[in-house]
């Protein structure tokens, strides 16, 4: 309700797949299994507070983010084109070149 609110459409597709997975392990009686079950709906619980931001056009090409205290917030540094270095430094290995020796 607090990650979707005012977000109709939002609410229902989450409550039908909140519904849908209640129905799928209804049958569960294993204590370690239901406890499992109960751990992972608290960390989806916690993944959509903490990463899932509302936003809204206020007007062509300009949005507004609902951002609560629980969003999580990180440092956003601006794009440095040159922090890429235009050819692999001969001295080091590319990591892609390990996956090709795979």
């Amino acid at each position: 309700m607090k990650v979707f609110a005012g977000d109709d459409k939002a609410l229902l597709a989450a409550r039908h797949k909140i519904n849908e997975e209640f129905s799928k392990n209804k049958q569960v009686q294993d204590e370690d299994a239901i406890k499992a079950l109960v751990k992972l709906g608290e960390d989806v619980e916690r993944e959509l507070k903490t990463q899932i931001i509302q936003a809204k056009q206020i007007k062509p090409g300009v949005f507004q983010a609902k951002i609560t205290n629980d969003t999580l917030k990180l440092d956003n540094l601006p794009y440095n084109e040159s922090a890429i270095l235009e050819e692999p430094n001969p001295g080091r290995p590319c990591c892609q070149s390990k996956q090709e020796n795979k």
